[in-house]
């Protein structure tokens, strides 16, 4: 048997329903959440998502807040270095 989901990844499982477009979007935010991301606290690739915004290293244990979908959100990178900002002023 071929591989059917070659182009379209996880939104293989809708077949031919919804539209291109939102299969698309769902694939590029379904292939980032799923991936590992660095650790804040060790800095290893081990970071997987546990629930909504939820996500923990699975070296270390460190759970913490972030993103529905990425760990860390443009708004929180900016929200910390206005944070960093204000501390070394």
């Amino acid at each position: 048997m071929t591989r059917r989901t070659k182009k379209v990844g996880p939104a293989g499982r809708f077949q031919a329903r919804y539209g291109v477009r939102a299969r698309n979007i769902l694939r590029n935010i379904e292939v980032v959440q799923r991936q590992k991301h660095i650790c804040p606290n060790c800095g290893q690739r081990k970071v997987k998502r546990i629930s909504t915004g939820i996500w923990q290293c699975k070296k270390c244990g460190t759970k913490f807040a972030g993103g529905s979908y990425i760990p860390k959100t443009e708004t929180g990178v900016h929200i910390e270095k206005i944070i960093r900002r204000e501390e070394m002023a």
